[in-house]
């Protein structure tokens, strides 16, 4: 029985739901881990995660198919993501069979909360992991906790995804040999300030370029860029400093194996975003959030796949990627894992 929710009305923000999972590391190992009601989290006012931001974290979803099935996307790719995360945090990896069973065991426990087929609502899951150990001195904690929280949510666009205006920030999103790469609680909070500036000036998100040089785009605070050029090639920014988004690199299996179409990863130019045609942000909320202008410091850059509609490319990407995730077009062999 599903729960008693006006489904087409679901926002993208937070509803506690029934069931969490919680795993803590002790004493050099992971206990067996548990399924929770306890929504609250108690740490020690020392904790490394409140000293020194040691905490990392990933996001997916779980769908209702079209033929009535609860499934998620590529959950071991958010498994491999995490473990890198971990890694370079002084963290202790969580087992990716561990990893994608939890998420598993969190799904089924809140199936009800599950957003039934045709609302355009998915099931938000949230791993993460954090210090929980008290420390002083700077150093890693030598206890963490592993948790899963899950919360339904509507579309990320309400009234469909009309293109956006960014800009083009002068605050630095990462250092060329920082942690711009994984998915740390730092690197987001680092983007808040600069967010906020951009919302306050009247654009929607911002454009990051590397650090080293200001000549090379990267991606924003928190998804990645793809551009679609005159010829419909697919290209997407090359950086050690961006995080390897889980949904660009299904979009661009999609672009090539799928619609046909040549894709390129490489460094991109400032000085090329006017040779292209249509823009787009991709990332778990939104797949794809078109782009109609970039403002470079007052200079307009205007795409013409223009304001009103996703551009072309971009639009056969998202709903082919959408149709994968929601049983409406067959999937590559691994990307779907079936929960119930």
């Amino acid at each position: 029985m599903k729960q008693d929710i006006d489904w087409s009305k679901l926002g993208f923000k937070y509803h506690t739901t029934d069931i969490r999972y919680i795993s803590n590391y002790k004493n050099g190992s992971w206990d067996e881990g548990q399924l929770s009601t306890n929504s609250n989290v108690t740490i020690n006012e020392s904790a490394g995660v409140l000293q020194y931001a040691q905490t990392c974290f990933e996001g997916l979803k779980a769908y209702t198919t079209k033929d009535n099935k609860i499934v998620c996307f590529r959950p071991d790719l958010n498994a491999a993501r995490m473990e890198e995360s971990c890694k370079r945090l002084e963290m202790p990896v969580f087992n990716k069979e561990r990893f994608v069973n939890a998420v598993k065991e969190v799904v089924k426990a809140n199936a009800s909360w599950v957003p039934p087929y045709g609302y355009g609502a998915s099931l938000y899951i949230r791993p993460y992991m954090f210090a929980s150990g008290a420390v002083i001195g700077v150093k890693p904690a030598d206890e963490y906790q592993f948790r899963i929280f899950t919360t339904p949510v509507g579309p990320y666009f309400q009234g469909g995804a009309k293109p956006i205006v960014i800009r083009i920030s002068d605050f630095d999103r990462a250092a060329p040999n920082g942690t711009g790469h994984i998915k740390a609680g730092l690197n987001y909070a680092m983007s808040l300030h600069a967010i906020v500036d951009a919302h306050n000036q009247g654009f929607a998100e911002n454009m990051y370029l590397d650090s080293k040089t200001r000549t090379k785009v990267e991606e924003t605070g928190g998804a990645n860029f793809i551009f679609v050029t005159q010829d419909n090639k697919v290209i997407t920014p090359k950086s050690s400093s961006i995080l390897p988004s889980i949904t660009r690199r299904s979009l661009l299996y999609v672009a090539e194996h799928y619609l046909n179409l040549k894709v390129e990863e490489r460094e991109i130019y400032k000085e090329e975003l006017k040779d292209f045609k249509e823009c787009a942000l991709c990332g778990t909320a939104a797949v794809l959030s078109p782009v109609g202008k970039i403002n470079d410091h007052g200079k307009e850059i205007s795409f013409p796949s223009g304001m009103e509609n996703m551009g072309e490319i971009t639009k056969k990407l998202y709903d082919t990627l959408v149709g994968i995730q929601l049983g409406e077009i067959e999937a590559p062999k691994g990307w779907i894992e079936v929960i119930l």
